[in-house]
């Protein structure tokens, strides 16, 4: 956010989960049925860690395409193969076996659980863990390790603002073009930083249209033209929602209000003009913050977004089935959300997924613990359960799945990897459950008071931001 015509400012994550509220509240009218699972009504997240605007050279060839560090970096371990399903460790899998039978003695079903836990090359615990079940939002981590194959980690999603005409006297004397790239982040706030920019370059009004060309976002909302007229609005404060009144409270008290008042209309294009002058850049939070944030509040709109733009949910499927080493029938995915029964996961597959995306961040100097969720440490839809503290997790709700897996730290068997997916009617029992199971391992193995180097974030990560620029 601009602090004044020249100055830029940094908005604070804290600040910016406060907005949360306002946004939701719309969001879930709008998207009840389409996008929310029934337990988890949070999981539309708002976050932004940051936006700032400044001048910056002129770009040599502006592009909407997204930005990323040099190509992805290949691990030097080798293929996160699972070890062996034969031969589980007894005594964890005893144990297992007694968990199992608890849930049976309440009606629920052996065959609709399934559970994977390994240490290294030791496998603990197998109950059905070859067999595809539904995986819920532990879809996300598939989603998640596909899209930073294909982008890394510091990839930048661009929102690229150009104008066709002459800014005469406050007036830009043409339209305003905003050539998306799959943002899956831009929000009020984004919209109010871009305004701030177009006013700094001294633009008020627009005497003709805003044209929205190639993937644009605006508050999750797929179509364009609805973007465009969410920009439209964001853009002058003369005529803000009460979402995005509210917002503006939470930033810094030196924010300024945009003023881009649009004579026009809000027109969708397959192309923008060939006259087309960049003005102002828009750059996304990098990927690998942007993952945290929808892993954290198990966004849906997000993890379909970012499935989109690296080929939809059988491209998912199929690369992460390569990148684990698991058979393809072990991967079987509709989304890249979860949010269906009809995404399938084996809990091998499932714990896979997680070992291979720590492998995969270590040549980056990050961690899982840099895209997942850390137990007591991190907000979002984990904060109220009670699980280990210090687990690096995901979980998954529908209305009838549990699913929970990740990393938990231990004294005696070091990081064990684990994955738990439950199916039947009361999802309630199923958490519980499983945060009973899991301190009971603790009690077993011994907590950790601090986390271990493998499941620490890393704290440069904390400084990245989103960002909008004037080019020229």
């Amino acid at each position: 956010m601009l602090q004044n015509a020249r100055a830029s400012a940094k908005i604070s994550i804290g600040r910016a989960e406060q907005t949360i509220v306002h946004l939701m509240k719309k969001i879930k009218v709008m998207l009840k049925n389409r996008y929310l699972t029934a337990a988890s009504s949070i999981a539309l997240l708002t976050i932004i860690a940051g936006c700032a605007a400044t001048e910056s050279p002129q770009l040599a060839s502006p592009s909407p395409v997204a930005e990323s560090s040099p190509p992805p970096v290949k691990p030097s371990q080798p293929q996160p193969l699972i070890v062996s399903a034969k031969n589980p460790e007894t005594p964890t899998n005893t144990k297992i076996q007694q968990y199992l039978n608890g849930l049976a003695a309440q009606g629920l079903a052996k065959e609709d659980q399934g559970i994977w836990m390994q240490s290294g090359n030791t496998l603990l615990a197998n109950h059905q863990g070859t067999v595809p079940l539904s995986a819920a939002s532990i879809t996300k981590v598939a989603t998640s390790l596909v899209a930073l194959q294909e982008f890394g980690p510091e990839h930048q999603f661009i929102t690229l603002i150009g104008t066709t005409g002459k800014i005469e006297n406050g007036v830009l004397k043409g339209d305003l073009i905003v050539q998306g790239s799959a943002d899956p982040l831009f929000v009020w706030e984004e919209a109010i930083a871009l305004g701030n920019a177009l006013n700094q370059k001294g633009i008020k009004r627009v005497s003709g249209n805003l044209i929205i060309v190639d993937k644009f976002y605006m508050n999750f909302e797929l179509d364009p033209l609805k973007s465009g007229e969410l920009l439209k609005q964001g853009l002058n404060s003369e005529i803000w929602p009460s979402e995005a009144a509210a917002q503006y409270q939470t930033l810094p008290p030196n924010t300024l209000k945009p003023q881009i008042a649009i004579e026009g209309t809000v027109k969708v294009l397959s192309a923008p003009p060939n006259d087309v002058q960049p003005v102002v850049k828009h750059s996304s939070l990098p990927l690998a913050e942007l993952i945290k944030k929808m892993n954290q509040y198990s966004n849906n709109l997000m993890a379909d977004m970012l499935a989109d733009t690296v080929g939809g949910a059988k491209t998912v499927a199929q690369k992460a089935a390569a990148a684990t080493g698991v058979p393809p029938a072990e991967i079987q995915l509709v989304n890249g959300s979860g949010l269906s029964e009809e995404n399938l996961i084996s809990p091998r597959a499932a714990c896979a997924l997680f070992i291979a995306l720590e492998r995969y961040l270590q040549p980056y100097s990050m961690t899982v613990a840099d895209v997942l969720t850390v137990v007591g440490k991190d907000e979002g839809i984990l904060a109220e359960r009670a699980l280990p503290k210090l687990a690096v997790v995901k979980s998954g709700t529908l209305d009838n799945v549990s699913a929970l897996g990740g990393a938990l730290p231990t004294q005696k068997q070091e990081t064990v990897w684990f994955v738990i997916m439950n199916r039947g009617a009361n999802v309630e029992t199923f958490r519980t459950q499983q945060e009973v199971l899991l301190k009971s391992f603790l009690n077993e193995w011994g907590s950790v008071p601090v986390s271990p180097p493998e499941l620490t974030p890393n704290p440069a990560r904390s400084s990245k931001v989103s960002r909008s620029e004037i080019v020229n």
